[in-house]
């Protein structure tokens, strides 16, 4: 399995320019927009087309949905239109409050938001109906190329849009993560961390509110000051919860944004408070210190204004801190650089990425609970050779992800319940065999097996050389994942999987290839000239092969039947 390593400052700022371009053109964002200038014509993307196959994958839309480009909604189009905010973003009818809170939450670090977002497009000068947005994939930076075809019902977008409708740059950021990801249908449901993570590269933490330190506060301020992107939500019981809205007028199971934390004077002494906004644009807190509430009045309007005060049901609001740990149950914060929670000082982080996979037979084997399989899991030694400044660990920050279960979701993949362990190294340099896990307990663990396409942890370990195992919850279950190692001072990583003897069944020997027929070599013939040199075939084209070996077969079927009858 290969890795890269790097080193990691503060709140890196990528150059646009080192984005991948993925569209299948091989063109790039610019390249693409030129050619339909000197053409005049609008772009379309065939690679994400204006269908129902680019809306849905299981159900089909319950109105008709008209693709409408954004000139064809408004008369004046903005790409944005007063700055990039986050009252810009109010749901439609997706349930993807968590892509909204995150981007919601992107809008208050300018230097991420203008990476996600790149300025050198509109629908002025230069407009030719294509737009383009770049996302952080598994260790790099993606460029999605899309065009400005949106679905609408009665001349209004579906989905995603903005308060004023002549601005767009929300809605096409959704558009693109949804080809990102596959269709609109694949954003239904998830983390806002997750998101957080493709708008930045960045790590993520997450707190559940009651077990947080007691600088919890502090660390949440210092995590905004510092750029991170946060999020906060309130846990379910069961599924008839979600979204049900509690006497407060929070709604349980529903993604939020951390946009602010500040200190009021009241009664004579300072009061801290968090500023919440519900993606939905609208639905409020309504308890004290909501917008209407009477310890407003004990507050100055200069104070007031200084907070940005309002009562307008825009979907932000402040509540009291005290008040916030009592009715939300978890906080997410994405970070730049592990620097933003628990250290004063910045430091040059160190990064090291592995890429791996998980093969039902082979390294698939589940975790420690099932131990005739577990050694066979992924291995990966981990050097820790200095302490950090004035301390006697080495402090790292451990951070796997599963790749692509979004995008997989259209073919049934869910999430896997993942997680790691992390065990002291023996002498000996080589894959670890069952009996050392027999023998053996961890050091350190990921905090849980769960489902989420990220797990993190942070750990300081002495110095000395130790094992990561990467697993999901059980065996035999495939999936690619990143894994990232953060360290203050440098650590040396390095695979142990190179030679692994693992005793499989040996598999059935293949059933010999009968002579090709007439009619098979034909169709062999047709898919060639279809899928050209790289072998690969659009839905539509698939299709095509499809009925011409369907009519094929029953112009044979109805031969044969009027053989009998005659």
């Amino acid at each position: 399995m290969p890795y890269l390593h790097r080193s990691l400052r503060p709140q890196p700022q990528p150059v646009p320019s080192d984005a991948r371009t993925i569209h299948s053109s091989r063109q790039s964002f610019e390249q693409l927009r030129q050619g339909c200038l000197q053409s005049g014509t609008l772009f379309e993307d065939a690679d994400f087309p204006a269908t129902n196959g680019s809306l849905f994958y299981s159900e089909r839309p319950q109105v008709p949905f008209v693709w409408k480009r954004p000139g064809e909604i408004v008369e004046n189009p903005e790409f944005i239109l007063g700055g990039a905010t986050r009252t810009d973003i109010c749901q439609g009818e997706l349930g993807d409050c968590w892509l909204l809170a995150a981007i919601a939450s992107l809008t208050l670090n300018q230097k991420a938001l203008a990476r996600v977002v790149p300025q050198d497009q509109g629908f002025s000068s230069g407009y030719a109906g294509i737009f383009h947005f770049q996302f952080w994939q598994h260790s790099e930076w993606l460029d999605v190329v899309i065009d400005d075809r949106l679905p609408t019902f009665r001349d209004r977008l579906v989905f995603l849009h903005s308060a004023d409708h002549n601005e767009f740059w929300s809605a096409l950021l959704e558009k693109a993560y949804a080809k990102l990801n596959g269709s609109y249908e694949a954003l239904k449901g998830g983390s806002a961390i997750e998101a957080m993570e493709d708008f930045t590269g960045g790590v993520a933490e997450n707190f559940q509110i009651r077990e947080a330190p007691e600088n919890f506060y502090e660390i949440l301020e210092k995590a905004l000051k510092r750029g991170s992107l946060l999020g906060c939500s309130i846990d379910t019981l069961n599924a008839s919860e979600s979204e049900a809205r509690t006497p407060f007028g929070l709604i349980k199971g529903h993604a939020y944004t951390v946009t602010g934390l500040d200190q009021v004077n009241f009664h004579g002494q300072r009061l801290k408070l968090i500023r919440v906004r519900n993606p939905w644009g609208q639905v409020e807190w309504n308890g004290p210190w909501s917008d209407s509430s009477l310890e407003w009045r004990s507050v100055n309007l200069e104070e007031q204004k200084r907070l940005g005060h309002t009562t307008l049901d825009d979907g932000e609001f402040w509540m009291a801190f005290e008040d916030f740990k009592t009715h939300f149950d978890k906080v997410d914060i994405c970070n730049l650089t592990p620097d933003a929670l628990e250290d004063n000082a910045l430091h040059r982080w160190e990064v090291t990425i592995h890429q791996g996979s998980w093969v039902r037979g082979s390294t698939a084997g589940g975790c420690r609970n099932f131990l005739d399989t577990f050694w066979t899991n992924p291995q990966i030694k981990l050097s820790l050779t200095e302490r950090d400044e004035g301390q006697e660990g080495c402090t790292f920050l451990a951070a796997l992800m599963q790749k692509d279960r979004r995008k997989l979701k259209r073919f049934g993949a869910n999430m896997l319940t993942i997680g790691y362990a992390i065990y002291q190294c023996p002498d000996k340099d080589e894959h670890l065999n069952k009996d050392f896990f027999r023998y053996n307990a961890s050091l350190a663990r990921s905090k849980t097996f769960i489902n989420l396409r990220e797990v993190s942890g942070r750990f300081q370990l002495p110095p000395g050389d130790y094992i990561l195992i990467p697993s999901t919850f059980e065996p035999h279950q495939e999936a690619d994942f990143c894994l990232r190692i953060f360290s203050e001072k440098t650590a040396v990583t390095r695979d142990l999987d190179e030679n692994i003897d693992i005793d499989l069944p040996e598999l059935p020997k293949p059933t010999p290839q009968e002579e090709e027929t007439e009619e098979e070599r034909q169709f062999r013939d047709l898919f060639r000239r279809i899928a050209g040199e790289d072998m690969e075939v659009s839905a539509e084209d698939l299709e095509r092969v499809l009925n011409a070996v369907l009519q094929k077969s029953l112009l044979c079927v109805a031969l044969a039947i009027l053989k009998v009858v005659l």
